[in-house]
């Protein structure tokens, strides 16, 4: 049986006088690349910049919405309803493809980013209005979501391809939802036990709970966080570690 995955970052999140990441190097190892849209992270500037080196390296261009707070860089939970998640997740990925137009290339995919991303793997609603916004832009668009949440449910039902994302670098909880960052031991700082975390996501289809148990989980896409100081020797390390047993590094949505 052949197995293959996606390998993705959260990328382009700088801001004027302030750098964050490694994007250029990391961009050399991944074939997906989420876009910061200005909300939580990125500008203008560095929007267009970062879509022009995704394109130039052939990596997989997604917008990467997140909630209206850039001083908390988009990892505070918000009180939000539907309407407003649908037209500023609308509002993101149109800003995005403005970029992306303008340098001859198109979007892949959509993923939404931090404290969103996780309102939506629990809250129906939200996750609906996610989904319509980016089937209501392009239908084709994938959507990425964190695997066996309700995002990959609202994706499927507003009749998108979606991507069930897994993390390279966090922990999980029994229910399949990730440790919350303000928890002890929510995030992976070993890229050779992060390594080997995911090749069995990949390879059994499982992965331990910081409880000790084994839960099922889909792996289509990996994420490594760009804004970790580790990101790129973690990347490295992942995707040299999966490659060696015979996992294929292959962006979603290519045959």
């Amino acid at each position: 049986m052949a197995y293959e995955v996606d390998l993705n970052s959260d990328l382009g999140e700088s801001f004027g006088a302030y750098t964050i990441g490694q994007d250029e190097q990391v961009l050399n190892y991944v074939t997906s690349a989420n876009i910061a849209c200005g909300y939580h992270g990125g500008d203008h500037n560095v929007m267009s910049r970062t879509v022009k080196m995704a394109a130039e390296k052939g990596v997989g261009i997604g917008a990467h919405p997140g909630l209206p707070d850039l001083i908390g860089f988009g990892r505070r939970l918000m009180q939000v309803d539907p309407e407003d998640v649908y037209h500023f997740v609308l509002y993101q990925i149109g800003a995005l493809a403005a970029f992306a137009r303008a340098h001859k290339t198109e979007l892949n995919h959509v993923k939404p980013h931090g404290a969103l991303y996780n309102m939506a793997s629990r809250d129906p609603e939200i996750a609906l209005a996610i989904a319509e916004a980016v089937y209501h832009f392009d239908p084709q668009l994938i959507l990425f979501g964190l695997a066996g949440s309700e995002l990959v449910k609202a994706g499927r039902q507003a009749g998108l391809k979606v991507a069930e994302e897994v993390f390279a670098d966090r922990t999980y909880q029994p229910d399949g939802t990730l440790t919350p960052r303000t928890q002890p031991h929510a995030m992976i700082h070993d890229p050779e036990e992060a390594a080997q975390r995911v090749a069995r996501m990949v390879l059994e289809g499982k992965v331990q709970a910081v409880d000790g148990t084994d839960i099922p989980i889909k792996a289509d896409t990996v994420c490594v966080h760009g804004d970790s100081p580790q990101a790129l020797l973690f990347v490295q390390k992942l995707r040299d570690s999966l490659t060696k047993q015979g996992i294929h590094i292959k962006r979603v949505g290519t045959s």
